[in-house]
Order: C-alpha cells, then structure tokens, then sequence
C-alpha cells in the first residue's frame, strides 16, 4: 500500500521534526511532582512568561547557561528552544531528574543535569568559559545564592534572575528603605535592572508575594575602587543605624568617625541611605587607610 501514514505518524511533526514535548502539567502529573514547601518550590508553568525570561537572557550569547532549581524544566525547554548551546541545570530535589532527563534525550550533548545543593556548586568547575545564569530562585536562598555569584563574579557574562520582588527592590535601590548593603555590593559589581513584576498565579502553586526578574550584567571593573570586606564593613555599620546621622552610625566601626568621614569627603550629618555607591567605597578605601596607619 502506498500514499498511507504510518501508525504513530501523527505522534511526530512534519519534515523529520520530533513531536511536541507535553505539557509540563502533564509532565508534573505523570512524575508526581507535587511542589514542595521546604524547597521553596513554586513551578512556572506559563510558556509564554518562560520565553519572556528567556529573551531577556539572551541564552545564544554566552557558550554555558547554568540554570538553579529547574524543578520539572519550564525554562529549561525554552533556554533549549531559545539556541543554549550548553545548559546545565542544578536541581536538589531528585523527584524532578526523571523528567529533565527525558529533556536531555530530547536535546543531545546541550543538556547536563547535576543533582545536588546549588549553594555548594561551584562556577569555577564550568571551565572554560564565560556562564549566563538563569533562575526562577527559592524565595528562601535567593539573596544568598546572589552573594556567592558575586564572589566571583568575573566568570559570570550576565545574571537573569528571578526573585521576591522586595528582594528585587533592594539590589536595584539607588536610595530610600530599600537601599542597603546588598545594593551597594550588587550595584558596585554589576548594572543592575529590574525588568517586569510576575504575578503568583503564574506559580503552582502560587506563592503568597509578587516576583520580579532582574538582570545584572558584571561591570568590567568595579564601579570604584575598594577592598570587598572593607566596603561590607562600611556598609553594614551605616546601615546597621541607618536612621542616624553617618557621624553617629559609624561609631561602631571606628572610635574617629568624624575624621574617617572628612577622609572620605562625606558630610557627617548624612545617613547611608543618601549615599552613592561610589560614595561607600571611598568611605571603606578611607577606612581601610585608616587601619593601616593604626597598625604601623
């Protein structure tokens, strides 16, 4: 016979494409991947808000995308669909490997799934090349998460991130309450944009706060010279008293706040939450010069 289909043809797509993957519901029922609480699991479901991260990714463009808590693969297929070259996705929760190993057998030699805690893998063992980092991150280690990528953040070529959006709030703050200590050091290190708000119905199940995705691109040097500790000790003593005036607030940190102040051209009746990010580190290069000469 001739001219008929084959049984099962209508199972894969035209011209020798592979047949449309299932909905990642029907992914999440078949596997039983009920989200977890402990996890801080809230899947993300929707394709269109999933190519939207994606786009403002750029996944073609650095030769690694390193993606946390893929969970059942939302992003991950469409950092697949988007042309990542190389996606390597870290998931804790060993539930979900089955279905991203069947994204795996989708998309040869692009996937690589690493089972294990993203807070204790480390970027330096994706040599050689610059990473992209792409995440819908768990509310309860996002910041600390950020942190770590700072550390060394000279390997990174770009950060598309998703978090709570009061913690989105803080690393993008260029002044007022929500300006503090982790804005200086993502601001110092990074530029630093926030792009749109997430609404919780796109979750499952839907988180009681809206999220916002940010994108932080590394500087290629520091916005202005300081030592790392010495702008975290500046930083956190400012806004440890952040209501007070610089002269007061700075107490903790040294017995001469007036003189560390005038060293670092800052008037002493400002607060922290007045000052620029250059600002900070010429205080913490004002402070780290002021130990040295104590310690001769």
């Amino acid at each position: 016979m001739t001219g008929g289909s084959a049984p099962g043809a209508a199972d894969t797509a035209e011209a020798g494409r592979p047949a449309p993957l299932p909905p990642l519901s029907a992914v999440i029922a078949r596997h039983g991947l009920q989200p977890r609480r402990a996890l801080g699991q809230h899947f993300l479901l929707d394709p269109s808000l999933c190519g939207r991260i994606v786009r403002a990714a750029q996944p073609d463009t650095p030769a690694i995308i390193l993606e946390v808590g893929p969970g059942p693969g939302g992003l991950t297929r469409a950092l697949l669909d988007a042309g990542a070259a190389r996606v390597v996705a870290v998931e804790k929760d060993r539930r979900c490997l089955a279905a991203l190993g069947e994204l795996a057998a989708r998309y040869p030699d692009r996937l690589e799934i690493v089972e294990g805690d993203a807070l204790a893998f480390d970027i330096a063992t994706l040599e050689p090349a610059r990473i992209g980092i792409v995440a819908n991150l768990p509310y309860n280690v996002g910041t600390r998460l950020l942190l770590c990528w700072l550390e060394g953040v000279e390997r990174i070529e770009s950060m598309t991130l998703m978090f709570q959006k009061e913690v989105a709030a803080r690393i993008t703050a260029t002044g007022g309450r929500d300006y503090g200590g982790l804005s200086v050091r993502a601001q110092w290190l990074c530029t630093c944009e926030r792009l749109f708000d997430v609404s919780p119905r796109a979750f499952v199940p839907p988180p009681g706060v809206v999220s916002t995705v940010v994108r932080l691109v590394p500087r290629a040097t520091p916005l202005a010279p300081a030592d790392p500790d010495a702008l975290d000790a500046v930083t956190r003593a400012a806004f440890g008293q952040r209501r007070k005036m610089l002269r007061r607030a700075l107490r903790g940190l040294t017995p001469e706040p007036l003189a560390l102040l005038q060293s670092a051209g800052i008037s002493p009746e400002a607060r922290a939450e007045a000052l620029s990010v250059a600002e900070f580190c010429a205080l913490a290069r004002a402070w780290a010069a002021m130990r040295h000469s104590e310690a001769l």
